[in-house]
């Protein structure tokens, strides 16, 4: 049996050990929380459709768009905890990367090499949220594609299905859509300039895949909310606030280390296809290119180019390393000493990966770093001391506090699309900055507790106010509450 444990096939395991050890890490995002609240309501609930959770948009319409994924994380929260959040993170990441390997050229050894460079630069962004349903989808949809154009087997009908479930679970559905639109103008690209070459759709197929794309349109719509599920991703890119405030809609900052595998990916790809005398297709052009673009503008599209591109640059890099005769030729059956040393390194590598999940997840590492990241102290303040009235937080912090403090609604949170452009800029920003107006905004909304950074704008104010007392503070945050008037 060990006869075909080949080294090759010992390195694809080893690969996808250490992949989904990369892909383990502590849950600390603070909009893990509020989708954590949505799914515990709902199971006792029901669907949302007005939001429970917040005074200032209490009561008013919401499509939460991420209902199928708020229940998933709910559920696996109830079963494991913190350790069942890392490993959704990690099972997604992890078989999204199998179907990028899927679609990849050349030897494992090739493709481990691309690989790590791709999951490198999608892991930026990966957290147990529902983007990551998100990130998988994507990677089979792109999958599908792949098979019908590379390898002439026709799955596209699985499509519309897929988008159907991506719908109720996540609006990144958009992605699809993205992907399906980039093959459908690159494959009629294909065929007006370049009508003889490889692996070119037919018209026939272009048709189908046109086809498709529109039932998948219509399959969207399937949801408890309808067609609004659909203006989603629109109203959601147009709120400036997303590309002002928040770090993940901003442009990439390549000062940061943690972009640099993009850098990397970005760079090798241009040359990979430089040096290639294999003629770059049109749908990769225009996919790839797309998906860059995104994802300068915005670093939480960077998984997305990382999962177009790195199959891309794997057919560029074989092509380059066959011209040169540089091929390693695959051994289908080993010594049985040899099989034996495979079987020790891959037990060696799977011990270690359990080890670094283990140590990552250690129960004391956990609460160390959500004391760190989240507003773990000052909720335990709060806890004990119940605000009074309207309380003002910060809107990173708002997640959490919904599912720590269920019984005080809070201000602002992480749904943008609820919130708006509008009170996001001149509610929450302005007044969160110390803007002069601010005091007017917390009188407006008749707060009387406010839970904010410590080193914020309106923190800062706030000390100086004497209608204002400091009840607490530690490094993180600081709790004011208003006195009578």
């Amino acid at each position: 049996m060990f006869r075909q444990l080949t080294i090759e096939k010992s390195a694809s395991i080893i690969l996808f050990a250490l992949l989904f050890a990369l892909a383990t890490r502590i849950p600390a995002d603070t909009d893990v929380w509020w989708h954590l609240r949505s799914g515990q309501y709902m199971l006792s609930q029901g669907i949302i459709h007005i939001d429970p959770f917040s005074f200032t948009k209490l009561g008013q319409p919401w499509v939460n768009h991420s209902w199928g994924a708020q229940i998933i994380l709910y559920t696996v929260w109830q079963l494991a905890g913190n350790f069942g959040l890392a490993l959704y993170t990690s099972i997604l990441a992890t078989a999204g990367m199998w179907f990028v390997y899927r679609m990849s050229s050349g030897s494992v050894y090739l493709r481990a090499f691309a690989l790590v460079i791709g999951a490198a630069t999608a892991a930026v962004f990966w957290s147990p949220r529902p983007q990551m349903l998100s990130f998988l989808l994507s990677t089979i949809l792109l999958y599908l594609l792949f098979r019908h154009k590379y390898q002439q087997q026709d799955y596209l009908w699985w499509i519309p299905l897929l988008m159907a479930v991506w719908g109720n679970l996540h609006a990144g559905f958009s992605i699809g859509f993205i992907l399906l639109g980039g093959s459908i103008a690159g494959e009629i690209l294909g065929r007006l300039f370049n009508p003889q070459g490889e692996n070119i759709l037919s018209w026939n197929s272009i048709r189908k895949l046109i086809l498709v794309t529109i039932i998948s349109v219509a399959a969207i719509v399937i949801n408890p909310y309808g067609l609004q599920m659909l203006a989603v991703p629109f109203q959601t890119v147009s709120i400036g606030a997303l590309q002002n405030f928040i770090q993940e809609w901003n442009s990439p900052n390549f000062h940061e280390r943690q972009t640099w595998p993009f850098v990397f990916l970005l760079l090798g790809l241009l040359g990979a296809v430089g040096a290639s005398k294999k003629r770059l297709t049109w749908t990769d052009f225009l996919l790839t290119a797309g998906t860059a673009f995104m994802a300068l503008m915005a670093g939480r599209n960077i998984s997305v180019f990382a999962v177009v591109a790195t199959p891309v640059l794997t057919r560029h890099l074989d092509d380059v390393l066959s011209e040169r005769g540089w091929v390693v030729n695959t051994v289908k059956r080993v010594t049985p000493r040899m099989a034996r040393l495979n079987v020790v390194l891959i037990g060696f590598i799977l011990l270690a990966s359990l080890a670094k999940v283990l140590i990552v997840l250690d129960q004391k590492s956990v609460n160390e770093a959500q004391r760190d990241i989240l507003p773990v102290a000052v909720t335990e303040y709060l806890k004990a001391n119940p605000p009074q009235g309207n309380m003002f937080n910060s809107y990173k912090w708002g997640g959490y506090l919904i599912y720590a403090l269920p019984d005080h609604p809070v201000f602002v949170d992480g749904r943008t699309d609820l919130y708006g452009d509008t009170f996001l800029s001149e509610g929450y920003l302005q007044t969160a900055g110390g803007a002069p107006d601010g005091q007017s905004k917390l009188a407006k909304y008749d707060i009387t507790t406010v839970v904010i950074e410590a080193n914020s704008g309106l923190a800062r104010v706030l000390r100086e106010q004497s209608s204002w007392s400091l009840d607490y503070e530690d490094d993180q945050a600081v709790v004011f509450t208003r006195g009578e008037t």
